[in-house]
């Protein structure tokens, strides 16, 4: 699901990200409610340049954490809790972050496990998520993607987590 969102996009950088696992559900700009066989449910919030995925009692939260210090980790592996998390930030050459941008947008456009929010004044200033549609047996996975044009950077998250 592609949304427009009127709210302009925070001029940050993924060195402003953090990631949170727990904690309150924060004010989202759009949400998507996905369902997944054996009654699985998400919610794919978007909270801006940042998001938040609920999943059962887990929430994960990335984005600019107020009163937090920033740090996005490579990889979280909390493994007693079946929760595995990467991040990778990429600087693409010149020109490449907008077709990157380009066809992530026209690949979840459809996508009814996706939400894409494009915001005013930069159309590959874009927030996704999407749940993967083929996670290993007795888990659930997603992938999101942040695009910061002003400083040519794609943020790519996934996680996966065995559910119990």
């Amino acid at each position: 699901m592609l949304v427009r969102i009127d709210t302009p996009y925070v001029d940050t950088s993924a060195a402003d990200l953090g990631l949170a696992l727990g904690g309150p559900e924060l004010p989202a700009l759009a949400v998507r409610e996905v369902d997944l066989p054996g009654g699985v449910r998400l919610r794919l919030r978007l909270l801006g340049a940042s998001h938040q995925v609920v999943l059962g009692g887990l929430t994960e939260t990335v984005a600019c954490l107020p009163g937090r210090p920033p740090h996005l980790p490579g990889t979280l592996h909390d493994d007693p809790n079946g929760y595995r998390f990467t991040a990778t930030v990429l600087r693409p050459p010149a020109g490449e972050l907008r077709a990157r941008v380009a066809a992530l947008r026209a690949e979840l456009a459809d996508d009814p496990y996706a939400l894409v929010g494009v915001f005013p004044g930069d159309p590959d200033a874009v927030t996704a998520l999407a749940v993967r549609p083929d996670p290993p047996d007795g888990s659930v996975g997603w992938r999101t993607w942040h695009a910061y044009p002003q400083t040519n950077e794609l943020v790519l998250t996934e996680t996966v987590v065995a559910l119990r």
